[in-house]
């Protein structure tokens, strides 16, 4: 037993050497400024982070200190050709991720085809308990009973090898009909009330939601903020949600809106999807142009992750990263944060109101929508279409300029991306996947539209 205590001691110093400084900085509060203005936003000297350390925000409620990145645990490395998470590259993900000063992760018992919760569990496990933060959900959208919820919430202690999970939420709140689903899946059940005793028995460190839908839905969790006292809440957020999330899809709610409610009251604000499902990285090429004439040696992703971390009330911003060249790049956006100015914010608005002229579909490819029964890759068809469009590879008509050349971008692309049985001609409109999409999004009719579309660009009908 002494020998095993000194190896994971050992194990820890080792973690430490690795970390460096950058996991003992500290930042300062978190609200009571505008991005741009003073040490509270994160990032500078200032607050105690060396260059090239990591931004640290710091919990209000528990005094945590939460890095500015935060590692989503949703679109995780699969093995190819296998139903199986590439758990070695996995570990190796997160091992970089703790070194350069990463410490909080985000699963759910729905992410990764149920596979998520494992995985991570597996990765941290290496890892000494109180070096990480782990948040998971209860994700019960299926089955809505008492011991259903019950089942799924002591499942996620196993399955992330943990006795307290240190932030908790009640998964996507808002969608269906709004109020009724969430009475159903989590007051009349009594899991609320659960969940609340179980964060004062400490089994639960924060608790909080994730909003999806219905903005009544928002506005009345948060009217309960003083019985309930909301540890944080995850929200949509990024620089073309934050004024047009609406236009986009009529059921979600501008992040401006959001994020205002949220430092009214001191909740801080977990960032989720700041890419918007990677919309935001692959941008028209036109609006590449424009990023790159402003600052030429800036990544297009990384300005929609300096506008996120930018604002004081958040606290960690989530990226889901398939690829270590992905968190490594974000790594050093946050490390540190280099805070946008209210120019360079007021810059992201304006080509925000400029992308708005493209009329994308706005999956972001969370793949709550999958499996599909008729195994068909909904979220495959339908970024393959935005990232045709973005490109300018959607012909309108076989007289448009460029014609041939966008038709057969469009079908190559289409077959390499989605194998031909995946593909939207066997969508048969069951619709069972539309009550799943936070974004709203009517799956069957997209994909009947893309199918006939795709008929025309082979039959050359156009």
């Amino acid at each position: 037993m002494e020998q095993n205590n000194k190896k994971k001691e050992m194990g820890r110093r080792k973690f430490l050497k690795l970390l460096g400084a950058g996991a003992a900085a500290t930042s300062a509060a978190i609200y009571g400024c505008k991005p741009g203005e003073g040490g509270a936003a994160g990032g500078s000297a200032t607050e105690g982070e060396a260059a090239g350390s990591m931004t640290f925000r710091t919990n209000p409620t528990s005094g945590d200190k939460v890095s500015l990145l935060g590692f989503g645990m949703m679109r995780l490395p699969f093995v190819e050709r296998k139903r199986e998470i590439d758990q070695e590259m996995v570990n190796e993900m997160v091992d970089y991720a703790m070194a350069h000063g990463v410490n909080y992760f985000d699963t759910s018992p729905a992410y990764c085809q149920g596979l998520s919760e494992r995985a991570t569990g597996v990765a941290l496990s290496r890892h000494p308990r109180d070096s990480y933060f782990v948040a998971t959900k209860l994700s019960n959208f299926g089955n809505f009973s008492r011991e259903a919820s019950m089942e799924m919430y002591h499942q996620s202690f196993k399955e992330l090898q943990v006795d307290h999970i240190d932030y908790y939420l009640l998964h996507s709140v808002g969608g269906g009909d709004g109020m009724g689903l969430l009475n159903a899946r989590f007051f009349d059940n009594g899991m609320v009330d659960f969940l609340v005793k179980e964060r004062e028995a400490g089994r639960i460190r924060n608790l909080g939601f994730s909003y999806h839908g219905d903005i009544r839905v928002f506005d009345y969790l948060l009217s309960r903020h003083d019985e309930f006292k909301w540890d944080f809440v995850q929200i949509q957020m990024n620089y073309l949600d934050w004024k047009f999330a609406k236009q986009i899809n009529r059921s979600n709610t501008n992040a401006e809106y959001l994020y205002g409610e949220l430092a009214k009251r001191n909740i801080p604000a977990i960032i989720m999807e700041p890419l918007l499902g990677g919309r935001l990285s692959n941008v028209p090429d036109n609006i590449v142009a424009r990023l790159k004439q402003r600052e030429p040696g800036q990544s297009v992703a990384s300005w929609a992750f300096r506008f996120a971390g930018s604002y004081p009330g958040v606290l960690t911003v989530l990226s889901g990263m398939t690829r270590m060249e992905h968190l490594r790049e974000n790594v050093q956006t946050y490390s540190p944060l280099k805070v946008l100015t209210e120019s360079e914010i007021q810059f992201l608005l304006d080509t925000a109101s400029l992308m708005m002229q493209f009329d994308t579909i706005p999956c972001n490819d969370c793949k709550y929508c999958m499996p599909c029964p008729y195994g068909i890759d909904i979220p495959a068809i339908l970024l393959h279409y935005n990232k045709c469009l973005n490109e300018g590879n959607i012909p309108q008509s076989s007289q448009s300029e460029g014609y041939r050349k966008a038709r057969r971008v469009y079908l190559v692309g289409y077959d390499r991306s989605v194998p031909k049985l995946r593909q939207a001609d066997h969508c048969t409109g069951c619709g069972q996947c539309n009550p799943h999409c936070p974004q709203g999004i009517d799956i069957p009719k997209e994909l009947h539209r893309i199918d006939a579309y795709v008929e025309k660009l082979k039959q050359e009908t156009l």
